[in-house]
């Protein structure tokens, strides 16, 4: 008598959505909506799930998230056996940090990982010199196998000093996961390094992994502070500049330079970053950037080079109507005041504000202006930020480099 075939007791994870998912997940996207889950199996909070049609037929393994309303990621288009997950989450971290080896340059700070680009849902992770930052997005990579693979993988990778966690705790309430505090979660030194050194273009920055918005800096404009400085001459101005990255690029072919934020703490470090390069002197000024570019315009002050660099406006669909009038103003304000013949190079960080709906606000303040525009340079987010097609939430930076006349 032949033995009989053993199968497996334990249930398989799946999650059966509707005929909108699959048309979603068809067209390249990785998310599915909980409004899209017709039914949930055993599935349990960050946990990998087998997604299944109304019909049974497998449409790849995601992560599932028991709060958030983007309630699966997709992390394979094929089925992947749970015992699989975590080779496949190696393979997928050891990709993205081949693929900045191969394309960053001039830089010892760069992303490492950028969440749905790197088919990583949930995570990103940033590299400051010696110093790495990560930020846990989702129940998935807050389980303790992902941490522990992330840390290992990136310790053999680059040998930190110290690996920090960031913590947004809006964030972690709508995922459902425990309330904590930025912490080291691995450091090499008795007591973790928080704070370095890193460079990019030729200049040196201060990191504070204690400071600073998201995971401590805005590494996603590197390449667009140099394309910035290969254009700009005579008296700049840069609106928005947080902690200098705009400015100390103009500074070393600029005149003279004035630098403007609203925020105290993020000018005394744009100050520490100029004293860092050994630069002649920048005029910062704390200051709200519409009221001062009213105060400058009033006055007739020029400029041969403006930079805007503001933050997102446009949180999401509902304000993209405000956003665009509030990035009109501000150009229409940069537009009066650029000289014939300078510069305007201007930024956007609005996901939910289009290259096209960007585009048509910046034509339409220099038709309000009565000025032209020669667009020289249509721009984006770095290359470590990289954008994976078919996931248009993965291309948010635009940035527009003109000339003025």
């Amino acid at each position: 008598m032949k033995a009989k075939k053993k199968t497996s007791s334990a249930a398989v994870a799946r999650v059966v959505v509707n005929a909108h998912a699959v048309a979603r997940l068809r067209g390249g996207h990785p998310w599915i909506f909980k409004s899209d889950i017709e039914r949930v199996d055993q599935a349990t909070p960050g946990g990998l799930v087998r997604v299944e049609d109304q019909r049974g037929k497998p449409c790849g393994s995601a992560l599932y998230s028991s709060s958030s309303q983007i309630a699966l990621r997709m992390i394979a288009p094929n089925p992947v056996e749970p015992e699989k997950y975590p080779e496949l989450l190696r393979y997928r971290i050891r990709q993205a940090i081949a693929y900045r080896q191969q394309v960053v340059r001039d830089s010892d700070a760069f992303r490492v990982i950028f969440s749905e680009a790197d088919i990583v849902p949930g995570l990103i992770v940033d590299k400051y010199n010696d110093v790495i930052s990560f930020q846990v997005l989702t129940q998935a990579m807050d389980t303790p196998f992902a941490r522990e693979i992330l840390i290992q993988e990136l310790r053999a990778a680059f040998k930190p000093e110290t690996i920090l966690e960031r913590v947004d705790p809006r964030i972690r309430e709508l995922e459902g996961l425990d309330a904590r505090d930025d912490q080291a979660a691995y450091s090499r030194l008795k007591k973790p390094k928080t704070a370095t050194i890193f460079h990019m273009n030729g200049l040196a920055f201060h990191y504070d992994g204690n400071a600073g918005q998201k995971t401590g800096a805005f590494l996603d404009q590197r390449e667009n502070y140099a394309a910035a400085e290969r254009y700009a001459r005579g008296r700049a101005l840069e609106i928005c500049t947080y902690q200098g990255g705009f400015s100390l690029h103009l500074n070393r072919v600029c005149e003279q330079v004035t630098a403007v934020d609203i925020s105290s703490e993020a000018l005394a470090v744009a100050e520490q970053n100029l004293a860092l390069n050994e630069q002649k002197p920048i005029e910062f000024i704390e200051a709200d950037a519409f009221e001062l570019m009213r105060q400058y315009a009033d006055a007739d002050r020029r400029f041969e080079t403006i930079v805007l660099d503001p933050p997102a406006f446009a949180k999401s669909k509902r304000s993209v109507e405000d956003a665009l009038r509030g990035y009109k103003e501000l150009n229409l304000r940069a537009l009066k005041m650029v000289r014939n013949g300078g510069v305007l190079v201007t930024c956007s960080c609005s996901f939910h504000v289009s290259e096209q709906d960007f585009l048509a606000m910046l034509s339409s303040a220099a038709l309000d202006t009565r000025r032209n525009l020669h667009v020289i340079e249509k721009r984006m987010q770095s290359v470590d930020h990289p954008v994976l097609m078919n996931v248009p939430e993965t291309y948010y930076l635009k940035c527009i480099v003109c000339s003025v006349f």
